[in-house]
């Protein structure tokens, strides 16, 4: 550890080169130029007293001081020639020469040279009149509403204008009025292109390149993208809004030719090359090149960084990069917000106290990089307009974006201006992408249900009699009554219930409006036939029959037939306790309806390529997919009595989730049998992708698009909040869509106008279906749901969708089973749990513990009790470990050592540890022989707050396990500690939220949901 580096710069993007440059082993000091107090704070690094403007100045510190290489972070060094003249003298330098900075120094000269090389980028014309600038934007086919100043303005010489008029505005300020000097000598109009814009850099040697994560920065001031452009005003990295297949297209089409045409040219690129892309649908065009780090993305792309930046550094200098392999950091997002004084962008405020930086920078998970900032004696203040970065670093992004916000708010100074809403867009087009909760996880498996029915058909078949149509797998059951001897119709027959909805009925003592839904899913589905429904049936089954509820069930079955036009004719009612709990029910309906063998749906042999969708509007979520419903609402820890933030009429959850099911038949069935439609599907459960290819041909799929029905703002609530990836919320929901039909284009405008009272819209077409590809494909799907979900996400991330994780260690002596437990429950992303463990310590050295916390990457340490001479000594130790993790919480777990007093007391409310057995009763050791010696018939565990008596503390959790006759000590053991393994994560969870604290007498204070919600 011998080599010297110099970083020049002072602003948050140098903070964060000279943090990653000092973290190497391979180098022993890290000089800044000229630096900050929060860079000067750094471990091995030294501000260097050298004027980075005078560049012999910086070129004899070097050589004195032995510097391996040299890093510029600004580009107004780099476009001034510190590279040539630090290079001339035998000094290395990580950035371009002076030529190869044009790439951003000079935009007139940039934009020439991707058009000369083929870079994709937008549309432009440069210009020294402003006459002609503006002829240019009033006259030209596309919107020419992107005026930038040529040359360099600190990242703000940029005007994106929402009209012409304004674009000629920003005309006469950068040329006529000179805003910025004379950076703005020459201005540029660009056309103005849609979609998002993303940051890629990348390292390159002069030959060779290799990209960074992608990030993407916030230009706006304020939250929305509101209010002026700004020099960034945070970033977050990875960035979602761009593919892998994306990605290498940009690494060969922009970066790596980029690279290829300025050696060609005479003046090869050693540094970081930056491309600000806009991801339009037409493919990624390049905004702009940078020919440095980015500021804020380098403060989120470093941290994920694993590889060496030095060894990365001197390889690009050496012609080398190819040789280095590039790895991050697997499974963790970063998110930074920067927090600026009052004025900026226009002005700043100098010398505001800032607070709160040291408490933030002790977070485990977050890191504060110095910006603007000075020393007014012994107080830190403020310097500049950016004044400092937020970074938080967390395995998923919506955790790491409320991190980051939280630390923002955890710093103040007079006037600090910060945006709330850092990644909110990377988060909701992350969920949409790669959402981990699914219907599955809630414990409904639609691929089981699927190959449920493949494996039931040839039993089936084996029922067949004359008079049977079809086979099972349709939307109802057909019937014919002729081929049985009778001269009638087909009948159509479906039996349905409501799946766990009735749960949410149940929860909120809701019972009316369930019976409507029980008809409605069964003469839905008949109706696909074109069946009128002609009586019903329904099964209602119960633990213990409670006559109000079950009159109110019926009425609401009652009424839906009512809307079907269909007569009850019957039903049974089962009271079976022992099989049902009290307060509980299940439904089931069937219902039998005819149509004319002439009429009935669907058509399949009919429909052809050209054909088109029509979609009838859903009331809301129907009464499918209320596992994952249920689930969502528990990982939010909602309740169904509070208001729903989606609702349009001030209801509640409980309210809004009860909708009933909307009945189609009345209007819908003279439309079906006046045979202009081919086929009828209704969107039940399996959602959009499920449900129509029930009535396609093998050989045809339908392309939709989401932007012509309206999506209920349940479904974007439900989205973000579960985070349910696009995918799952498709073949889940039915998304604001309850049923379509197909249709000719010739009869297209009449069934509209026949269901125009019913909002029916066209939504889609059929075509050919491509091998292998889906039947069913939503276009602007993600486009849509992005801009509704957005309103939902502020409040969403302050109110427990993704908690700041409490970081929680574990001590342990043996093989770690309830450690496992833990782990599997904090790592669990459908858990959401507020706790992380980031250390496990063992006092044996061979404890299997320490491999099970190994496997999900948790830091560990062993500390031998051998090693003391004293428990007290012993504990310190421990202590000293656990506080320098930054833990905040500590759960034993099997550790077979008993703590000092100063211990426990040291971390009183926050130590919990869990004993085999229901204390009081059976403390101590063999816990399991003490409940059997007794005869008690019920034993089990208890998570309980740890105080210095042994096994006194407040219980927190207890889970009871019966015990058997014939059980023994080891039968009991293993028996309770199944529910060992559900008790202690169930406490550890309580805890992390805050949901639970010990007063100064030991006792439990459980705060009420009213109160969670305040502190949040």
């Amino acid at each position: 550890m011998t080599n010297k580096v110099l970083v020049v710069g002072g602003g948050g993007r140098e903070h964060a080169l000279c943090w990653k440059l000092a973290s190497s082993p391979k180098v022993e000091t890290v000089f800044v130029a000229p630096g900050n107090v929060g860079i000067a704070k750094e471990q091995k690094v030294s501000v260097a007293d050298v004027n980075v403007k005078d560049f012999k100045a910086v070129v004899a510190f070097c050589k004195q001081n032995s510097v391996s290489f040299v890093v510029v972070g600004p580009e107004d060094p780099l476009a001034n020639g510190i590279s040539d003249e630090l290079t001339k003298e035998g000094i290395l330098c990580f950035g371009p020469s002076k030529a190869a900075a044009r790439i951003e120094a000079n935009k007139d000269w940039s934009k020439a040279f991707m058009d000369r090389h083929k870079i994709p980028t937008a549309r432009w014309h440069s210009f020294t009149d402003p006459e002609n600038a503006k002829q240019f934007i009033k006259s030209v086919a596309f919107p020419a509403h992107v005026v930038k100043a040529s040359g360099l303005a600190a990242g703000k010489g940029v005007v994106v204008a929402s009209n012409n008029e304004e674009a000629c505005q920003a005309v006469n300020s950068i040329l006529i009025n000179k805003e910025y000097g004379v950076a703005g000598d020459v201005v540029i109009v660009e056309e103005l292109l849609a979609g998002e814009e993303v940051s890629v850099l990348a390292f390159s040697d002069g030959k060779n390149v290799k990209l960074m994560l992608p990030a993407q920065d916030h230009k706006r001031l304020m939250a929305e993208d509101q209010g002026p452009n700004t020099g960034g005003m945070g970033a977050y990295c990875p960035c979602p809004f761009i593919t892998e297949s994306e990605l290498k297209l940009v690494e060969e089409q922009v970066l790596q030719k980029a690279i290829d045409g300025l050696r060609s040219e005479g003046t090869p690129f050693i540094g970081v090359l930056y491309a600000g892309l806009m991801m339009t649908k037409n493919g990624p065009k390049v905004l702009e090149f940078n020919c440095r780090f980015g500021d804020p993305e380098t403060q989120v792309i470093l941290p994920l960084l694993d590889t060496d930046l030095y060894d990365i550094v001197m390889a690009c200098c050496t012609e080398r990069l190819l040789e280095t392999e590039l790895k991050w950091k697997d499974h963790l997002s970063a998110v930074g917000v920067v927090m600026a004084s009052r004025g900026y962008p226009f002005t700043s405020s100098k010398g505001i106290v800032i607070t709160g930086t040291d408490e933030v920078s002790k977070r485990g998970s977050s890191l504060v990089f110095h910006s603007g900032t000075a020393l007014s004696g012994s107080d830190l203040v403020t310097n500049g307009g950016r004044v400092l970065i937020v970074v938080s670093l967390a395995p998923c992004l919506p955790s790491a974006a409320a991190s980051a916000t939280e630390g923002a708010r955890s710093i103040a100074f007079d006037g600090a201006q910060f945006r709330p809403d850092i990644a909110h867009k990377g988060v909701i087009r992350a969920i949409l992408a790669k959402g981990a909760l699914t219907y599955k996880a809630s414990g409904v498996d639609i691929e089981a249900g699927d190959s449920l029915v493949s494996n039931i058909k040839p039993v089936v078949e084996l029922t067949k009699r004359a008079g049977t149509l079809g086979s099972i797998g349709g939307f109802g059951g057909l019937f014919d009554v002729s081929a049985a001897g009778y001269e009638d119709p087909i009948l159509v027959s479906g039996t349905d219930g409501v799946g766990t909805k009735l749960m949410v009925a149940h929860d909120i003592n809701i019972n009316h409006t369930i019976g409507i839904d029980l008809v409605a899913m069964c003469v839905n589905d008949i109706l696909a036939h074109a069946a009128e429904p002609l009586f019903f049936l329904d099964y209602f089954a119960t633990g213990k029959l409670e006559v109000g509820v079950a009159a109110s069930v019926v009425k609401g079955i009652a009424e839906g037939c009512k809307q079907a036009g269909c007569a009850l004719v019957g039903g049974e009612t089962a009271e079976m306790p022992g099989i049902y709990g009290p307060n509980t029910y299940d439904l089931a309906g069937f219902a039998v309806g005819a149509v004319e063998r002439t009429l009935q749906l669907p058509k399949i042999a009919s429909i052809k390529e050209g054909d088109v969708v029509l979609a009838l509007p859903s009331s809301g979520l129907h009464s499918n997919g209320f596992s994952l419903v249920r689930k969502i609402m528990e990982k939010v820890r909602r309740n169904y009595n509070e208001l729903a933030p989606f609702s349009l009429n001030g209801k509640t959850f409980g309210e809004e989730f009860l909708t009933p099911t909307k009945i189609y038949v009345k209007y819908l069935l003279p439309v079906l049998k006046s045979g202009k439609v081919k086929a009828f599907a209704h969107i039940t459960g399996g959602g959009l992708l499920e449900n129509i290819p029930r009535v396609l041909p093998k050989n045809l799929a339908v392309a939709l698009d989401a932007s012509k029905w309206t999506i209920t703002p349940v479904f974007p609530w439900l989205a973000a909040a579960g985070q349910v990836n696009e995918q799952e919320m498709l073949r889940t929901f039915n998304c604001g869509v309850g049923g379509i039909l197909i249709v000719s284009p010739a009869e297209k405008s009449s069934v509209l106008n026949a269901l125009k009272k019913e909002e029916c819209v066209e939504v889609g077409v059929v075509r050919s279906k491509s091998a292998g590809g889906p039947q069913v494909l939503v276009n602007n799907f993600v486009e849509e749901m992005e801009i509704l979900m957005r309103p939902f996400l502020p409040t969403l991330l302050r109110s427990g969708m993704c908690p700041l994780k409490k970081r929680v260690g574990v001590l342990i002596s043996g093989g770690g089973t309830n450690l496992q437990a833990l782990l599997d429950h904090t790592n669990d992303p459908t858990k959401n749990s507020a706790a992380e463990i980031v250390l496990v310590i063992s006092n044996k050295v061979d404890a299997k513990g320490l491999e099970r916390a190994r496997n999900f990457n948790v830091a560990t340490k062993v500390i031998s009790h051998k090693d003391f001479s004293s428990r007290v000594e012993f504990d310190r130790q421990v202590n000293k470990e656990l506080r320098d993790a930054g833990v905040e919480i500590v759960c034993l777990a099997g550790f077979m050592r008993v703590l000092t007093g100063e211990f426990v007391r040291s971390w009183k409310g926050a130590l919990i540890n869990i004993h085999p057995a229901l204390l009081p009763l059976f403390k101590g050791t063999h816990a399991h022989r003490q409940a059997l010696d007794a005869g008690v018939r019920v034993t089990g565990c208890s998570v309980h707050f740890v105080e210095e008596e042994i096994d006194a503390g407040a219980i927190i959790v207890q889970e009871a396990v019966p015990i058997a006759l014939d059980d023994t000590e080891e039968t009991l053991q293993e028996k309770v500690l199944m529910r060992e393994h559900v008790a202690y994560p169930k406490a550890l969870e309580m805890l992390a939220r805050g949901e639970i604290q010990l007063d100064d007498q030991g006792k439990i204070i459980w705060a009420t949901p009213k109160a969670l919600t305040e502190s949040k």
